[in-house]
């Protein structure tokens, strides 16, 4: 493994009833209170009224943006910030899931920058600072509430783009897995597969001596195996619950990737699709990543295997590196499709008039990928496999 340091600054507070805690963990920063959540869920279940609640205790004043959208856009940002310099914000308080929390990650940075915080996005600027925020969860997908990163989506351009600071880590995050019974079947069933794709880029590099993180990674891909059959069929299952939530702030908190680093070529890959045709991410991920695996499959035969046989059960007596190896990728293909999850870009009505538009987008920043570096090609191939 190479040289590292670790250090990730989010208190997270996991389990029943933990919202109890949420006025103590909010005070020392302020009263001036923006909350951000999305589309009204949080109003239907009751936990609006919970939140409002314990704001109360700290005789908050309390300022809303709502109507975050699934792939959060930068004028919802700007919608924030505009809010924030308006009225002094002290505290941002993101109520929700990966969306909601990546758009005020986006908000804090933009609060503190005099100019438009796509220049953020886009790596134009670096933030030096934020205003300090905070999460509830409730959706288990991005690990957004225990990391820096943010997704925000430029539609006018058809733009979408990751990004990451040290100055955006939520101060505290308060997980629940009651707060997610509500979230529909096909929500989780996205967020499943959202975090064992971040999982999967983890574990696709070329560090040697990884022997402790290759078993975190496939420990945490089992485990998301083991538990998401039997949520699905009980939905408000508090052991299946706690679970898939616990693990989807895992798979993307640092913890797994001391030491080395993925390749996160899929998740560029599908961000240019659903900056296109605003598809949920899980659902492209699911189409993509086996893809993406097989295109890359010639690289390091033996990593492929390994995944194969520790997390699919692939018997390798009489069968090549690369027989093994597909198998293993049918196996998560298979699993994906039991689930529920999409297989091909038809499945959302996407053919092949956009691929072009697509491919340069996804390469607008040149060639990608830590375990095989991609180009335009690569990318069009992949995405032919997909429909």
């Amino acid at each position: 493994m190479d040289r590292f340091s670790f250090l990730n600054p989010t208190k997270l507070i996991f389990g029943k009833g933990q919202l109890n805690q949420l006025s103590n963990e909010i005070s020392p920063y302020g009263t001036k209170i923006l909350l951000v959540y999305g589309g009204g869920s949080i109003k239907r279940n009751g936990l609006y009224d919970q939140v409002l609640e314990k704001l109360k205790e700290i005789n908050a004043e309390v300022f809303e943006l709502s109507g975050v959208e699934p792939n959060p856009r930068i004028s919802t940002v700007r919608k924030g910030v505009d809010i924030c310099k308006k009225e002094g914000i002290d505290f941002l308080l993101a109520v929700g899931g990966g969306s909601v929390i990546d758009c005020t990650k986006a908000i804090a940075i933009g609060a503190k920058y005099e100019g438009d915080a796509w220049d953020i996005v886009t790596k134009k600027a670096m933030p030096n600072s934020a205003l300090p925020f905070g999460t509830v969860l409730t959706l288990a997908a991005t690990g957004s509430e225990m990391n820096a990163g943010s997704v925000i989506t430029n539609w006018e351009t058809k733009e979408k783009y990751g990004w990451g600071s040290p100055v955006t880590y939520p101060k505290f995050s308060i997980l629940d897995p009651v707060n997610t019974y509500t979230v529909p079947r096909d929500q989780t069933v996205y967020g499943i597969v959202d975090m064992m794709s971040h999982v999967l880029e983890h574990y696709f590099h070329h560090e040697e001596n990884t022997l402790l993180q290759d078993r975190m990674c496939e420990s945490l891909l089992l485990t998301v195996m083991e538990a998401a059959p039997e949520l699905l069929e009980n939905l408000e299952s508090y052991e299946g619950r706690a679970t898939i939530l616990y693990s989807g702030t895992m798979a993307l908190n640092g913890m797994i990737s001391m030491g080395y680093r993925g390749d996160w070529a899929t998740h560029n890959i599908e961000h240019a699709v659903s900056a296109v045709y605003d598809i949920p991410h899980g659902g492209g991920l699911a189409i993509l990543f086996p893809n993406w695996m097989k295109h890359n499959l010639h690289v390091k035969p033996e990593r492929f295997k390994q995944l194969a046989v520790r997390v699919f059960g692939v018997e390798i007596k009489g069968k090549t590196d690369e027989e093994i190896a597909i198998e293993g990728i049918e196996k998560l293909r298979e699993f994906w499709n039991s689930i529920g999850a999409p297989s091909r870009l038809e499945d959302y009505g996407i053919d092949d008039s956009q691929l072009d538009i697509m491919a340069k987008k996804a390469m607008i920043n040149g060639e990608f990928g830590q375990f095989n570096k991609l180009n335009y090609d690569d990318v069009l191939a992949i995405y032919q496999a997909s429909l």
